[in-house]
């Protein structure tokens, strides 16, 4: 994981919101209450990435004979994603998760 370097106004409220990034449905409250801090936005866009993946996986289990092998594998990734993300935030730090940035930035 590769380290970003942002500006952020430092405060426990971008900590917070930048955090909430990663818990599913709140990453909306980051996306739309703060965009002008580059640090909390990073991982909002994050967030919203992991979360899509999230959506994904339930859909996968309509999939005749493989959906719950699918959904299982794309719902230990969110786990993963989502908690390096927080890890990333405890450590006031703006890691690009591989993948997840990725897909972050075309949109």
């Amino acid at each position: 994981m590769v380290e970003a370097v942002l500006q952020s106004k430092g405060s426990m409220r971008s900590k917070i919101l930048a955090m909430m990034s990663y818990l599913g449905i709140l990453v909306f409250v980051p996306l739309i209450m703060n965009r002008d801090d580059q640090y909390v936005y990073f991982h909002a866009r994050q967030g919203l990435v992991i979360w899509i993946m999230g959506i994904l996986a339930i859909f996968t289990l309509y999939l005749p004979g493989i959906g719950k092998f699918f959904f299982s594998s794309m719902a230990t990734l969110v786990l993963l994603f989502s908690l390096a993300g927080i890890v990333s935030v405890l450590f006031y730090k703006a890691w690009r998760l591989p993948l997840i940035y990725t897909l972050s930035t075309r949109f």
